[in-house]
């Protein structure tokens, strides 16, 4: 059974109230994750995010690449005094060791199916020392939607790369928490943790929230409190943190 419906993957429609509640978990594990000192960070979420504003608002400063692996010439250009936003097919234009942390969210590693190669220039351009913050499709969520679009013959395969088409003719590619470990390790990156993004079912944050004396800041630390670490069998995404060794 679908967790979520794919229609209702962007935000929108009957679940608008889970997506409040996924993206107040997002800023508050953003919030949590970020560098206590003013640092430098590269977002890779394809202009698609709002977290480079949340960055910048607590005091570091953001390069925001906007259409990653799309292609056309490299161009920078200030969208504030601490986010620059640049248009660029690789990270060429970064020199090694350059970045305190990078964040690769809305499922920016799921969109470029080849993870191996992005997550080796984040080892690269990373500091010694420095973190990245990664959002990936789950298998749950692959497994779903092959099934919403009965492809039951593809739920048997069980190669190691799971790449998933979607209704409007995508692909995506999904984890497992042992796979993301391990592209995340073979790109030299040591793995903090590995879990679900929200373990909270659309349901459940409906009634909580309809129930009195209960808010959303409340369902959110209900949430980050749970820590299910490698946990494959809920979440539609799998959220990682990996630090470049000293």
């Amino acid at each position: 059974m679908l967790p979520i419906p794919a229609t209702e993957l962007n935000g929108t429609g009957t679940l608008a109230p889970y997506w409040t509640f996924y993206h107040a978990v997002v800023a508050e594990q953003l919030r949590r994750w970020l560098p206590s000192q003013p640092s430098l960070l590269l977002d890779l979420s394809g202009g698609r995010g709002r977290w480079p504003a949340q960055a910048a608002r607590d005091g570091h400063r953001v390069v925001e690449v906007m259409d990653w692996r799309g292609g056309g010439e490299t161009r920078l250009r200030a969208a504030s005094s601490r986010i620059q936003k640049v248009r660029a097919d690789d990270l060429a234009f970064l020199p090694d060791g350059t970045v305190d942390a990078v964040v690769a969210e809305e499922r920016a590693l799921s969109v470029e199916i080849m993870a191996e190669s992005v997550l080796g220039d984040v080892a690269r351009v990373l500091k010694p020392g420095g973190r990245a913050l990664v959002c990936v499709d789950s298998l749950v969520l692959g497994m779903a939607i092959l099934a919403e679009q009965n492809y039951w013959a593809h739920l048997c395969q069980t190669g190691e790369v799971m790449l998933v088409p979607w209704p409007d003719g995508s692909i995506t590619r999904c984890f497992t928490s042992a796979q993301l470990r391990e592209v995340l390790a073979g790109a030299g990156l040591e793995v903090e943790w590995v879990r679900p993004r929200t373990v909270l079912s659309p349901s459940t944050v409906d009634h909580v929230l309809g129930s009195a004396g209960r808010s959303l800041s409340w369902l959110v630390r209900t949430e980050l409190e749970a820590h299910p670490d490698d946990d494959d069998t809920v979440g539609i995404h799998l959220v990682a943190s990996a630090r470049k060794p000293a």
